[in-house]
């Protein structure tokens, strides 16, 4: 976080200055860290936001007796939402789809991209097994009448349907479709809407931040040498070239 805003600050304040590469060593620059505060609660609230969006309740649960940082939603209900992204992720979609009403039929009710693509899921594993029959009869009765109402749906629907075209899947252009990544996809658009209809933020608040530090790491590159983060996950630094 302190090194986030510090390279924001420097990057404001080159762009003001020459063309020629500003140094900034080791000791200034580390001065200017401590001159950053950053406060433990808003660094504890990151950690809970993250626990809590990514379903680790367990963990979530010790980091709110141990720090004092209460959740912002239930966290028994990461429990029920960890149980139906499970079910996605198993190929159990229909039993994921009950769960999801469980929770809340509203979810399923006014997101119809989201019961498409279950349902699109429930095709897909039908074909996976081998049940060819129920598959083509599924995507007639299901799927067939969403793609007449929409475009989008439609051409998603003949991709799945090509599916059958081909005794060997890795010969298909979307043979993707069956791979393991298909299922997660379906599963993490499960838990988008889940915690959005708990008005949770959808994406945890910590990768973005990093993703946002990389990106103005990568702009101040361009204006100057300084110590630069070489190890995120220890934070270490790497002395300026002179």
């Amino acid at each position: 976080m302190s090194l986030f805003w510090i390279v924001i600050r420097e990057l404001a304040e080159i762009q003001a200055m020459a063309t020629s590469k500003k140094v900034i060593t080791r000791v200034d620059w580390e001065k200017k860290l401590n001159d950053v505060k950053v406060r433990k609660e808003d660094m504890n609230k990151l950690v809970m936001n993250f626990l809590v969006t990514e379903g680790y309740v367990e963990a979530a649960e010790k980091f709110r007796l141990e720090s004092g940082t209460e959740p912002d939603i239930d966290l028994a209900t990461i429990t029920d939402r960890m149980a139906v992204k499970k079910a996605v992720q198993s190929g159990n979609v229909e039993d994921a789809i009950e769960k999801v009403n469980d929770l809340n039929p509203e979810i399923l009710d006014t997101n119809p991209q989201l019961f498409f693509h279950l349902q699109q899921q429930r095709m897909i594993e039908l074909i996976r097994n081998g049940k060819v029959e129920a598959a083509l009869e599924f995507a007639q009765e299901e799927l067939a009448p969403r793609g007449e109402e929409n475009q989008g749906f439609l051409e998603e629907l003949e991709r799945t349907v090509a599916l059958l075209a081909f005794e060997d899947v890795t010969n298909c252009p979307v043979g993707e479709l069956l791979d393991i990544s298909q299922r997660l996809k379906t599963a993490s658009e499960v838990n988008a809407a889940i915690l959005t209809s708990q008005s949770h933020e959808k994406d945890p608040k910590l990768p973005s931040l990093l993703k946002m530090l990389i990106w103005v790491q990568n702009q101040l590159d361009e204006k100057a040498s300084y110590p630069r983060i070489i190890d995120l996950s220890t934070a270490a630094l790497e002395d300026p070239a002179v």
